[in-house]
């Protein structure tokens, strides 16, 4: 028949029942859910929902439970996120959103399913977040390797281009000063020395050459 929003106090017909409702913000933490990502790898995932009922009469009448509705079309939707995106771009350079680095526009594109799947109850999504991202115990272990070597690689890579951009400069400083002429094969020696001591982990141990290349 309606629906009373305002304070005070009402006469209603005696022969009508009455449906309380909080039309206040509710915090939904969602399970930690176990689904496999875009490339099929193990993950898990969990996200926090505030949402509130915005219209009575569809909380009401269109759905059976409200509560158990946003709880069970907010795990679809966790779930269909999930699928949707790979976890980590795995040093791809194809430039797609993944769930570990798209941040808010993640955050977004859940928002707006819960907001379609949602309407229907007349509840209205105030914020969806990740709450929890991390991979499958199981191949958590291979996946922080796979970090790690990425990491060392990386670094690797780094060292070695400043070395070379150091040893060019040696070699042009040594030219242009005149302090020393150096044909092909010393230079390959010269510049086969400063690679070892420049991209070496330990200490580089010197040898006193007595002689002579030649």
């Amino acid at each position: 028949m309606g629906t009373i929003k305002d304070n005070g106090l009402f006469f209603v017909n005696p022969l009508y029942s009455a449906t309380k409702m909080s039309l206040r913000s509710e915090n939904l933490q969602g399970q930690t859910l176990k689904v496999n990502d875009k490339m099929g790898n193990p993950i898990e995932i969990a996200a926090v929902i505030v949402w509130k009922i915005g219209d009575t009469y569809k909380a009401a009448y269109e759905v059976e439970r409200v509560y158990d509705y946003v709880r069970a079309q907010s795990e679809a939707a966790v779930r269909h996120l999930a699928v949707s995106f790979a976890y980590d771009d795995l040093e791809d350079d194809s430039g797609e959103i993944t769930l570990r680095n798209g941040g808010e526009e993640v955050n977004h594109i859940l928002e707006k399913e819960l907001t379609e799947r949602l309407s229907k109850a007349g509840v209205i999504v105030e914020e969806a977040r990740i709450s929890h991202l991390a991979y499958a115990p199981e191949i958590a272990g291979a996946m922080l390797q796979r970090q790690q070597a990425a990491a060392i690689v990386a670094a690797r890579a780094k060292i070695v281009d400043g070395a070379v951009g150091m040893v060019e400069m040696a070699l042009k400083k040594l030219s242009e000063d005149n302090i020393v002429e150096l044909d092909d094969e010393r230079k390959a020696a010269m510049v086969s020395n400063l690679m070892v001591v420049l991209c070496g982990e330990k200490a580089a141990q010197p040898v006193v050459n007595a002689g002579t290349l030649y």
